[in-house]
């Protein structure tokens, strides 16, 4: 899920990211070391290892029931991942399965059935990649002799045993019980129960490659995005003698169906198919999309609403994208950067000008409905907090007025808020020092309380850890920048410093830890150099979430148009210079994915101001991804500004400057990086050889970009801290 941009279609962002000793261990490592690292001389006693500030019960993928009677999430505890649920009144939590290994499979698409009494879920499979593997294998990165896959597994709810169903993916239930699935991009079905003589079956056959099921209020029709590649329509299937039916189809890609409570119409997004005129790769253009309402019946359809052509109109990329859905009133709702930020409208089905419901300066980011759909339940960067533009709080507001009424407030974080029960709200909550925990609320804003506690272990270093501090910065051009400073007190002057930088890049650091397991990795990282005699900056640098359209969306000569946010990184190395406590002529940088780019280029182009650096998973050579994104030159007369692009490309690579490459490097991927080609790190090896860098290598065997192992994230983590100390920490005090 992490790095970088990649251009799969107009206005679609998507994302192209003992234990206390490395050793080298066949099938699971391979560490190779070019002579200039060894594991650190730390100057001071460890208050805490690594190993101890990665050992939390990670919570995600929190669902709820139609009613809001039951809530279920994902545990991820040292690699072993498990479904718990929790029941209305008391929402005592219980673990519904009993997975014991770091296998790396993972957890994801929880759902409950409409009634709430049967819970489907997939285990296997990288549903954060950018593309499938060679053949569509699932991830072994435990390098296990038996070929993993990706299976749907059901559980029947109070007390039922997890049973394993079939292969498949993305499953949907109807009101009458009925599964559909995905699997090999055609739409299948198979018992609930996984018992009886019925094999699973292929439930039609569709020309395009199908996903985004949706079964109809009354359980007898499904909805589904038929992809044609350049098109794609919004079908339903009804029965096995019944034609499909396509929804107002057209040359436009055609996504997100959502049927009306009672069944008639469907509300789906449509962008322009691909085609036309090369569109300019160096200046951003428009992303035009509407909001579509269809007769479920006959197939006609109109446009009840089209954005305006302009940057702020273009499709939004936070997350749920469009975030389209019915509400009460005969209304929908919807998620655009109209005003320069990402906000929830809504809109009547007949049409009119849309209701701005979030007004402020900050973005809406998860949203959830209430179960009269009455209300909206979401979380956003804002708050009566100071610095809150780098937290995450809850609010609810109604459908049909611009009223936000707040539901937390603080110094915590607060995220992936759910109905629950009839007046509560249950959630994700952590702090600056507290890992994160499922939670609930009233939506009144009392009540709150934590339901795993317990999970936390008695030895986590949780008064030992920093609450970072809130910084901002200017960079060359005059942008204002945001960061958060890890700095302990402990008297010490002339720390070495550090500059974190995130991937994505569509991502915001925060003051605590963070809402996605990738980043609240990196923060426990960020504790430790902080623990063990670093300064650390973590910067959020441009095209990062959190501070509005224009910081976000594509800004001029971004990444492979020019590297316009590496003077962010610049900026904030030249803040950590000046900040008291820290030595200014020694300062390292690390990163993963996008992060692991800017990392890179930092080493390249400015060794005499990055003493040493690591580099997860980064890009070093941005023309190799021209073809990818835009189609091989060859394939039509039209080339726009397409060779001047390509030369940019390279420009704003690390690869370009490797002449000026003198500081040290750890290299860090997975092989089996389905965001991140392995060709990347191959390349830049040989490179680095050629101009007598010092380097080193951690390769891990099928791992993927954003590690599936918890032994992987140790390895990695105590490579990079040690890695880190051997060259800048240096035996100093």
């Amino acid at each position: 899920m992490w790095l970088a941009v990649v251009y799969q279609r107009p206005g679609v962002f998507r994302e192209w990211i003992t234990m206390h000793r490395l050793r080298c261990l066949a099938c699971v490592a391979i560490l190779v070391l070019g002579g200039t690292f060894a594991p650190a001389a730390w100057p001071q006693p460890a208050d805490f290892s690594i190993a101890q500030v990665l050992d939390y019960a990670y919570p995600s993928g929190l669902v709820a029931t139609r009613d809001g009677k039951r809530i279920a999430w994902v545990i991820n505890l040292r690699g072993a991942r498990n479904v718990w649920v929790a029941s209305a009144p008391a929402f005592v939590p219980r673990q519904l399965t009993r997975f014991d290994k770091d296998d790396g499979q993972e957890i994801t698409q929880l759902t409950f059935s409409p009634s709430g009494d049967t819970l489907v879920f997939v285990r296997g499979g990288d549903h954060d990649a950018n593309w499938p593997a060679e053949g569509d294998l699932a991830p072994d990165p435990a390098a296990s002799p038996e070929q993993p896959k990706v299976n749907l597994w059901a559980v029947a709810l109070p007390e039922g045993t997890p049973v394993e169903i079939t292969e498949g993916d993305a499953p949907a239930i109807s009101v009458q019980g009925r599964l559909a699935y995905i699997k090999k991009d055609q739409v299948w079905t198979a018992s609930l129960s996984g018992k009886g003589k019925a094999k699973p079956t292929r439930l039609f056959f569709d020309r395009g490659k199908d996903r985004s099921l949706r079964w109809s209020p009354d359980g007898r029709r499904l909805a589904f995005v038929s992809d044609r590649g350049d098109h794609s329509f919004i079908g339903i299937y009804a029965d096995a003698h019944t034609p499909l039916l396509y929804l107002a189809p057209s040359t436009g890609l055609d996504d997100m169906p959502r049927w009306s409570p009672d069944g008639k119409r469907i509300a789906f997004v449509r962008q322009p198919g691909d085609g036309g005129p090369p569109k300019p790769i160096l200046e951003q253009t428009p992303q035009p999309w509407s909001i579509w309402v269809a007769d479920a019946a006959g197939g006609q359809g109109h446009a009840l609403w089209q954005s305006p052509d302009t940057l702020e109109g273009s499709y939004p990329q936070t997350a749920g994208e469009a975030n389209l859905d019915w509400v009460a009133g005969g209304r929908l709702i919807f998620l655009a950067d109209l005003d320069g930020w990402p906000h929830l409208y809504s809109i009547g089905v007949d049409g009119g000008a849309p209701l701005l419901l979030t007004p402020g300066k900050f973005m809406v980011e998860h949203v959830a409905l209430s179960p009269d759909r009455r209300s909206v339940i979401y979380d956003a960067n804002t708050g009566s907090t100071a610095n809150d533009q780098d937290r995450r709080h809850l609010f609810t507001v109604p459908v049909d007025r611009a009223e936000p009424v707040a539901v937390t407030h603080g110094e915590d974080l607060q995220w992936q808020p759910v109905a629950a029960g009839g007046q509560g709200v249950a959630f994700i909550d952590a702090g600056a020092k507290r890992p994160p925990m499922v939670a609930l609320v009233g939506t009144d804003g009392r009540g709150q309380r934590l339901l795993q506690a317990d999970l936390l272990p008695k030895d986590f270093p949780t008064a030992q850890l920093v609450v970072p501090k809130a910084v901002t910065f200017t960079a060359a051009d005059g942008q204002l920048i945001h960061g958060q400073l890890f700095q302990r007190d402990d008297g010490r002057a002339a720390k070495p410093g550090i500059i974190f930088v995130h991937g994505g890049p569509p991502r915001q650091m925060l003051l605590g830890w963070h809402y996605m397991d990738y980043y609240s990795n990196s923060y426990a990282v960020n504790q430790y150099l902080a623990s063990r005699g670093f300064v650390v900056l973590s910067v959020n640098y441009r095209l990062g979430i959190g501070y509005g359209h224009a910081f976000h969306y594509y800004p001029p000569h971004w990444g492979p148009t020019g590297a316009a946010e590496y003077q962010d990184v610049v900026a904030g190395a030249h803040f950590l210079q000046k900040t008291a406590g820290v030595d200014p002529k020694r300062l390292g940088i690390w990163g993963g994915s996008y992060g692991g780019y800017l990392t890179a280029l930092a080493l390249a182009r400015d060794s005499d101001l990055f003493k040493a650096g690591v580099d997860m998973h980064g890009i070093h050579d941005w023309s190799r991804l021209i073809d990818p994104w835009f189609g091989k030159a060859a394939s039509r007369y039209e080339k726009g500004d397409r060779e001047q692009a390509l030369k940019v490309a390279w420009q704003s690579s690390p690869d370009a400057d490797m002449a000026h490459w003198t500081s040290p490097v750890l290299l860090i991927q997975g092989d089996d990086d389905r965001n991140v080609h392995f060709l990347q790190m191959v390349d830049v090896v040989q490179r680095l050889h050629k101009h007598n860098v010092p380097f080193d290598q951690l390769v891990l065997p099928d791992e993927i970009h954003g590690f599936l192992r918890h032994r992987s994230w140790l390895q990695a983590d105590q490579a990079t801290v040690d890695f880190l100390a051997s060259k800048l920490l240096g035996g100093q005090p």
